[in-house]
């Protein structure tokens, strides 16, 4: 139900372009759009029925307000300014930290050619981002082999190796013009944006030369030259001939879900891809108009020359506010670029649904397969049972609860068998069972929609007697069976306790053998750490004048055998025991 507040302001919406902020019942700003018409669309969050996600923060909103604009730059603008500022948790969240290598020159009087992954406005040339800093590298060498800036740090008193092999210009060993720097710099840019027709030509011809005079390194390096421009410029032709720097953002939405794909075209080629998922709150081009501002709102999001966006987008306000044509391509090559992110984005969030019912037939459908095996309704709660002995000694039993099929383990449980001697499992069942369920009786907490035994006919048997015929409890017991490699073969239940079989492919097998080997690991667990406590434990007792507060002090203190006999007569008199009950100690435990 609205609110008479909300609907006493819905009808006092004006129709001019702005933003609005929605609010929870604490006044917390939680989510902020755009809209050209403040009526129709906050209206529209009020009216009719929505998707999951919208549905969700329709029924978190108490309140709102909105802030008119007068053009719709402004408003995309503010938008965009508000979500930076109040952080509302509905709002989409760029991921942080993602940053791409660039190529940099910079902007000094002798120029670098280096690799950055800041992006400042500080007048140097950037090229770029590459898929990654090894790429970025080897472009970065192969230029000032063939292109040389200065390459040192600082200014030497004599030029250095580098000049001497042609990878540096020399500023170290004399001035060089603003006008020869300008002429390697263009043509470092033309090579970057693919044209190296030139370079290839001029490679050639050294490759050639150094050939005949019988200088087969040098000829060699020639020819790597040429088959890394090939490799990785040339290669790049693949896409297109068009070497503008473009970045491409396409959409799919389906069921309250958007997937956004940014594709960045450099060097004519497609060099990095990007992609996003959220839930989408309103229309998806208004999502992805915001996203686009936001993406070039970060550090390291250089502005291309150009962006593609698919029909529907505000391209007019988008290239205001970037200050950079944003089109809508009908038709060729940026068409085909813009369909491939569309049809990647669709894949990507097909995948993610795809992921989700993976996982829930992992779970769900597991508690279903196994609901079914064992003609019994839906099981929602699992709790199974373990018991670890060594011949006897040290008994203990564990607890595990699966709540949906997956591990509760605020539920998890560990018992120490108090009054059972020897190895008896019936009776150990017995006693476990009746403490748990006589205690989740008493403080009236849930009961388990199924209980397992790891174990055979014994243990199922004591546990049925302990719920039916002591605490009146109907709940289907089961056992599960291991093989003689003591891996997980079947469950028991029935009247007769008969065999049932699971498909070992199926998803209700590999739920119960999770089941079985986290009690077993739990349990084990269990008698280990208690194994250890009671056999330093017992080793103290029968050392005179080694009393149960002397004791204590020493379990709490080293914590383990190992760490007592390591210890020193010292180290044990400073825990405040006698001199000669410390040597005692050191001497028996030796």
């Amino acid at each position: 139900m609205v609110s008479t507040n909300i609907n006493n302001k819905l009808t006092l919406l004006p129709d001019f372009p702005g933003c609005y902020l929605m609010k929870n019942k604490e006044n917390e700003i939680i989510y902020i759009g755009k809209a050209k018409n403040l009526k129709k669309r906050v209206r529209s969050y009020f009216r009719g029925t929505h998707e999951g996600k919208t549905q969700l923060l329709v029924d978190e909103i108490a309140d709102f307000e909105t802030i008119i604009t007068s053009t719709d730059k402004e408003c995309l603008l503010l938008e965009i300014t508000l979500i930076k500022k109040h952080l509302p948790k509905y709002n989409i969240k760029l991921k942080q930290g993602t940053s791409y290598p660039y190529l940099k020159i910079t902007n000094e009087k002798d120029p670098q050619l280096i690799i950055t992954s800041e992006v400042k406005k500080d007048g140097g040339h950037y090229f770029g981002p590459y898929p990654n800093v090894y790429a970025a590298s080897e472009t970065q060498q192969f230029i000032q082999k063939v292109y040389p800036l200065r390459k040192c740090n600082g200014y030497q008193k004599r030029a250095c190796l580098y000049y001497q092999l042609g990878q540096c210009i020399g500023p170290c060993d004399h001035e060089i013009p603003k006008a020869e720097y300008d002429a390697q710099i263009d043509k470092i840019r033309r090579f970057l944006n693919g044209d190296v027709k030139e370079i290839k030509k001029a490679l050639k011809s050294k490759m050639i030369q150094a050939a005949d005079e019988m200088a087969f390194e040098r000829a060699a390096e020639y020819r790597n030259q040429i088959q890394y421009i090939e490799t990785t410029v040339e290669r790049q032709n693949i896409i297109t001939n068009d070497f503008t720097t473009r970045d491409v953002f396409s959409y799919y939405m389906d069921k309250g879900w958007i997937s956004i794909q940014v594709f960045f075209i450099r060097q004519a080629t497609l060099i990095k891809r990007e992609a996003t998922i959220f839930p989408c709150y309103d229309t998806p081009q208004e999502e992805l108009a915001s996203y686009i501002v936001q993406f070039y709102q970060e550090e390291n999001h250089l502005l291309p020359r150009e962006v593609l966006v698919p029909s529907g987008l505000d391209t007019k306000t988008l290239s205001e506010v970037l200050e950079i044509p944003v089109k809508v391509p009908l038709q060729g090559r940026k068409k085909d670029m813009l369909d491939l992110a569309t049809k990647n984005s669709e894949i990507s969030l097909n995948e993610k649904f795809q992921l989700i019912e993976m996982d829930d037939r992992k779970t769900i459908g597991a508690i279903k397969e196994l609901s079914e095996a064992l003609h019994l309704p839906l099981v929602s709660r699992i709790e199974a049972f373990d018991h670890s002995n060594i011949q006897g000694t040290n008994p203990v039993s564990a607890m595990v609860s699966f709540l949906d099929g997956r591990p509760d383990k605020s539920n998890y449980r560990k018992y120490k068998i108090k009054n059972v001697s020897g190895s008896n499992e019936l009776a150990t069942t017995e006693e476990v069972i009746r403490r748990r369920y006589e205690r989740l009786l008493k403080e009236g907490k849930p009961l388990p929609d199924l209980i397992l035994m790891d174990g055979g006919k014994i243990q199922v048997n004591g546990a049925i007697n302990i719920l039916e015929n002591e605490l009146g409890l109907s709940i289907p017991v089961a056992g599960m069976v291991k093989d003689d490699k003591h891996r997980t073969s079947s469950l028991i239940f029935g009247e007769d306790l008969q065999k049932v079989t699971l498909k070992t492919t199926s998803q209700a097998f590999y739920l119960v053998q999770r089941i079985q080997d986290e009690v077993h690991r739990f349990a084990i667990t269990f008698h280990r750490q208690l194994r250890g406590k009671n056999s330093l434990s017992s080793k103290l007792d029968r050392i005179e004048g080694v009393g149960p507060k002397t004791r204590t002090k020493i379990l709490k203190h080293f914590k383990s055998m190992k760490k007592v006999k390591e210890a020193s007569v010292e180290e044990i008199k400073g825990l405040g025991i006698p001199l000669k009950t410390a040597e005692k100690i050191k001497e028996a435990l030796e």
